[in-house]
Formats: structure tokens, C-alpha cells, sequence
């Protein structure tokens, strides 16, 4: 029998065995713990780098921490495979984001060292607190650690939190995972030494000392603490922190194990919030994704000796029409401006950043912000267009509501992933946009059948002068090449797709095409409705006059969404039909290839027709 690719790892079945290792053995645990995850997700595809680059920060961190007792919250969760790994989902990273195995995220059902669920950013420092306050007032004495990426301290909810926990006294830790730069020379010796001196017990207790004697005479206490508070900043990044009340920590080498396990061990017996800034490499230990973590974001199936090799697609997808869309439409009108909250290559935004580098706007993962910063230019009689995942936008629904809608402003929003996106699961599903879009006042929302359509109406909710939101979902349509002009859509129309009897299919979006396939079996007329809002009513009236049977279907909750503005249509025409509304259910919907979540859903055509039959013939 050959030895073990893994033999430190092999060992290693809970962080329990993790803490009785050796600290000089650490290491080879995290070359270990390295390797086996590009083996890992080179067979199932995934998120990489982030993962590579929080390697030796987690072993450390369970090391030191007695998990699950002590609480850690990752913050969007993308960088756990090391946290799943080492608390035994080993074996379980062979089915990971595929259906019916481990997720992407942690989730808290999945295991007990996932203590909150956490997929969009920036949540963990408040679900932290949450957790420190609640121990304290148990009367437990837990730590409660919140890990957060400098792109996650983007959000208004981290520094909210961080405003909050500096009043309380807390057991917090907020570990900084600075991986925006490659460790550079000031992150060397000296501020590992100085990280141990502040974090140590001589320190404190000297500052502490020194606050007693002091207190008697305040103005000396307020120039010793400005005086502290010059020092440090001189040398580290943390006086904002400090403001904040959090007793501020590092930089320090998130790849030097000792240093992390010495300073978390030091930090780990300090009284109320503690801030440690921790600095990390994307991809590291994986030379090409070191040098485009970007592209090793995340991955499909790939050969690690060759490494991702791009192939051209077979046709375009949703987002590269819109991107395409947006770099010709930025031609036409000097007045588009795009704008997106961290996503620039996930929303197509790439050309458009370096075509007009002047009208991109990248605001950070800040989608309140993002909303209402576009709807400032609206103001000022600029045409923003706001790409942003449809799962995102919930995050920023009261900007929306008060400082788009409210004043009927020209903001167009391109929803990009709406429906279900597969691997990542529930977090990141599209399910609700339809639903929470078309009760608003003054808002127009589309949905295009194929590629081309989706061309023409960004133009037109670009030539409205209201609110427009244009939903697509993930990946390539059925193939429909683009077409280089540009042409408005009548508000409001639908259209007859196919002519049949007793049926008519009134479909949204991405369920033009599985509705076509299935009225071939039920010869059965199909509708593409083309505007959730405002609804078809004509077209509406005359299905419901002419057929026994309206059914509708969409990618989206059957609850407030499409099928219901038809049903508030019927109801306000009183036409006497029967309805029959197919859409996501009531309940989460789980990661998984898309094929087989639709399956799942009967949302293809073989379960539209199944859907149909058994009411035809009841």
C-alpha cells in the first residue's frame, strides 16, 4: 500500500486532534490542508483562491479557540473549504455545491462549528456580537471571533457593527483578512513583533496601570491616550479602529503560522473588542492563482498541472449581452454612467470599465449605496445603470423603494442571475425579484425570452424616463444571436409565441422556451409576456375569452410574483377561468446543478406538461 498523499492530514478528523498537535507541526499541516483543496476543487469546481488564502489563518484560529464552544463567523463564507475540511467534511468536499451534498457556505444545520449561515458579505461582525452579548448574558464565557475579507469592510452594516461593538465590552474578536496586497515589506518582522508586543500581557497590563494612575488627572489620561493612539498609528493602520473601541492589532503575516498562533493565544486572554489585521495572499500556495486570483475566484473542473485553460463559448451568455449592450449604448449617449457594487467581472462590466473608465463606477460591496448614489445622478440628469445581481438587490430594497421609486427617478437596473443559479445555492437564487419589483409605484420590469430581446429591452427601459429593471438569468438563453440595432418595445406588450387550443401558457422570461417545448405535447397556445409590469391585460383578456385553461409560469416565488399581476388582471377584467400558476416553491431551494433544480421544480417542459395533464384531468 503506497503512504498517504496527507499523513498529518489524515489524522486530523476535528479541530480536537488539531489542537493536540504539536505547533511545529502546524506547518506541514498547512501545506497539507493546501494541496488537498486544489486537488479537491479541481475536481468539482468552486471557489479557490480565497480558499488557498485563509489556510494557515484557520488552522490557527481552531487551534487556538475551542470550537464549537468559542463561536467563528466567516464572513460571505466562500473561504471555509480549510473550516470544512478540518471539522469533518473531509470526505464530504467530493460532493461540494453539487445536489444533495456539502454547500459552498456554512450553513448551520450542515455542522455545529457553522454557527451562522453566511454567503452575502459583510454580517459577520454583527452576528458575532449578537453571539458575545447573548454569552454574556448566559453567563458564559465563550469567544466569539468574526472573520471579514477588506472587501466585506466595504459594506455601511460592518462599520454599523463595528460602531456598536466598540460601546459594549464584549468578548469580540474581528480578524481583518487583508488580502488586497501582497505581503510587503512593512508587514515583515517588525510589525509581527510589534502585533505580539500589543497583544501581550505586559502591555496591557502596564496601559491599564497606567489608566488608574492617570484617572486622577484627566488631562494627563487624555494626552497619554492621544500620545498611545500617535505611536501606533505611526506604525499600523488601526487608529480608525481604535476610535471605534476596538484595541487595534497587526498588520500582521497571515501565512506565518507561528505568529498567528502566538498573537491569537495572546488575544485570546484580552477583556472586550479586540481587532486583528491580518494579512493574506488570494491563491496562495497556487502560482497561477497567485497571479490571477481573479480567474481562480472561482472555477469549474480544471487540471491543476495545466490550469484553467479558457474555451470560447458556444454562444454569448445574458451577461456579455448586456455588457456588449452597455459599451454601445454608452456611444450613443454620453449620459450612461454603469455602475455596479463589486462585480465588475460577474456582471459583464469589464469592457465597459476600459472603454469609458470615466463613467464606471465601482462602489465597493455596498448596495444601498450603489442604489442611491445612482439615484443622485438620476437627479442630476445622468442615466445610471446599475448591474447588480438580482440576489443583491434584496439588499438594498429600501433604497428602492424611498430614493428610486418614491421619486420616479430614471435608474435602470440590470438583473443579472435572477431564477435559480445552481451550485450556489439558496443564498444566491433569484427567486424573489419579480415579487418584490412589481409592487412598486412607478417601477416598469421585463423579462426577456432569448439574448435579443434582452438587448432590446435594455434599450428601452433606457429610453423611459421612470425606474426599469430588466431580469435575466445566469449563463447562455436558447441562442438567439443579438442583433446590432437597437429598437424600443411597446410598454406593456406581450406576444403570441405559438397557436393552440384549450391551454394558453403565459410565460415570463427564462420559461418562454421550456413553455414552448411543452405545448408541442399539449397543443397548447404560448404567450411570451415580455412585462411583469405592467401587465399584459389585453393580451390577458383575450387568452382568458378564448381558452379553457390559463396557465402561468415563471422563474421566480409563485407568491406576489408574475402569476399573480394575471391573476389580479382576471380578477379586475371578471374573467370566469381556470388558473393553474407554476413557479419556484414556498420553501428554499437547494444547490445544485440548474437542470435539476428546474426538474425539481417542474419548471421544464416535462414538468409543465405533467402540471397541466394532471389539471386537465381532474
Amino acid at each position: 500500500m503506497s503512504a498517504s498523499a496527507f499523513p498529518l492530514l489524515d489524522t486530523i478528523a476535528s479541530p480536537a486532534d488539531l489542537r493536540g498537535l504539536d505547533r511545529r507541526a502546524l506547518g506541514q499541516l498547512a501545506r497539507e490542508l493546501r494541496e488537498f483543496i486544489v486537488e479537491s476543487v479541481a475536481k468539482t469546481g468552486g471557489h479557490l483562491s480565497s480558499n488557498l488564502g485563509t489556510v494557515e489563518l484557520t488552522i490557527a484560529l481552531h487551534h487556538v479557540f475551542q470550537t464549537p464552544d468559542d463561536r467563528i463567523v466567516w464572513d460571505v463564507g466562500h473561504q471555509t473549504y480549510a473550516h470544512k475540511i478540518l471539522t469533518g467534511r473531509r470526505e464530504g468536499m467530493a460532493t461540494l455545491r453539487q445536489f444533495g451534498g456539502i454547500a459552498g457556505f456554512p450553513r448551520r444545520e450542515e455542522s455545529p462549528y457553522d454557527t451562522f449561515g453566511t454567503a452575502h458579505s459583510s454580517t459577520s461582525i454583527s452576528a458575532a456580537l449578537g453571539m458575545a452579548l447573548a454569552s454574556r448574558l448566559n453567563g458564559e464565557k465563550r469567544h466569539a471571533v468574526a472573520v471579514i475579507g477588506d472587501g466585506a469592510m466595504t459594506a455601511g452594516m460592518a462599520f454599523e457593527a463595528l460602531n456598536n461593538a466598540g460601546t459594549t465590552d464584549a468578548r469580540l474578536l474581528v480578524v481583518l483578512n487583508d488580502n488586497d496586497m501582497s505581503i510587503s515589506e512593512n508587514v515583515g518582522a517588525l510589525n509581527n513583533y510589534l502585533a505580539r508586543l500589543l497583544s501581550g500581557s505586559i502591555y496591557t497590563a502596564a496601559r491599564k496601570a497606567g489608566e488608574r494612575v492617570l484617572r486622577a488627572v484627566p488631562p494627563a489620561l487624555e494626552l497619554a491616550r492621544r500620545a498611545e493612539e500617535h505611536v501606533k498609528g505611526m506604525v499600523t493602520p488601526g487608529t480608525l479602529f481604535e476610535e471605534f473601541g476596538f484595541n487595534y492589532i497587526g498588520p500582521i503575516d497571515g501565512h506565518d503560522i507561528d505568529v498567528l498562533v502566538t498573537t491569537l493565544k495572546n488575544i485570546r486572554k484580552l477583556d472586550g473588542p479586540q481587532f486583528l489585521h491580518v494579512v493574506t495572499r488570494k491563491g496562495k500556495g497556487l502560482s497561477a492563482a497567485e497571479d490571477d486570483p481573479i480567474l481562480y475566484h472561482g472555477v469549474s473542473k480544471f487540471d491543476p498541472a495545466v490550469g484553467i485553460v479558457a474555451k470560447p463559448a458556444a454562444k454569448p451568455t445574458y451577461t456579455q449581452v448586456f455588457g456588449d449592450w452597455l459599451c454601445d449604448m454608452a456611444a450613443r449617449d454620453r449620459r450612461l454612467v454603469g455602475i455596479t457594487p463589486a462585480m465588475r467581472e460577474g456582471s459583464g462590466l469589464v469592457r465597459f470599465s476600459q472603454e469609458y473608465p470615466d463613467r464606471y463606477f465601482d462602489v465597493g460591496i455596498a448596495e444601498q449605496h450603489a442604489v442611491t448614489v445612482a439615484a443622485g445622478m438620476a437627479c442630476e440628469g445622468i442615466k445610471p445603470v446599475v448591474a447588480i445581481y438580482s440576489t443583491f438587490l434584496q439588499r438594498g430594497y429600501d433604497q428602492l423603494i424611498h430614493d428610486v421609486c418614491i421619486q420616479n427617478l430614471p435608474v435602470v437596473f440590470a438583473l443579472d442571475r435572477s431564477g435559480l443559479v445552481g451550485a450556489d445555492g439558496p443564498t444566491h437564487h433569484g427567486a424573489y425579484d419579480l415579487s418584490f419589483m412589481r409592487c412598486l409605484p412607478n417601477m416598469t420590469v421585463m423579462a426577456p425570452a432569448d439574448e435579443n430581446e434582452c438587448r432590446q429591452m435594455l434599450y428601452t427601459a433606457f429610453t423611459l424616463d421612470t425606474p426599469t429593471a430588466v431580469r435575466y438569468p445566469r449563463g447562455a438563453g436558447p441562442g438567439v444571436a443579438p442583433v446590432a440595432a437597437m429598437t424600443a418595445l411597446p410598454v406593456g406588450k406581450g406576444e403570441i409565441r405559438r397557436r393552440g387550443s384549450r391551454v394558453a401558457i403565459l410565460a415570463f422570461g427564462s420559461m418562454v422556451q421550456p413553455a414552448l417545448e411543452a405545448a408541442e405535447t399539449l397543443d397548447a397556445t404560448v404567450a411570451n409576456m415580455r412585462f411583469v409590469k405592467p401587465i399584459d391585460d389585453a393580451l390577458v383578456a383575450e387568452l382568458a375569452t378564448t381558452h379553457d385553461l390559463i396557465v402561468t409560469i415563471e422563474e421566480n416565488a409563485v407568491q406576489g410574483g408574475a402569476g399573480s399581476a394575471v391573476a389580479e388582471s382576471l380578477a379586475a377584467g371578471r374573467h370566469a377561468v381556470q388558473l393553474l400558476q407554476l413557479g419556484l416553491p414556498d420553501q428554499f431551494v437547494e444547490h445544485g446543478d440548474t437542470a435539476i433544480l428546474l426538474d425539481l421544480c417542474g419548471l421544464n417542459a416535462a414538468g409543465i406538461t405533467r402540471a397541466v395533464q394532471a389539471r386537465l384531468h381532474r
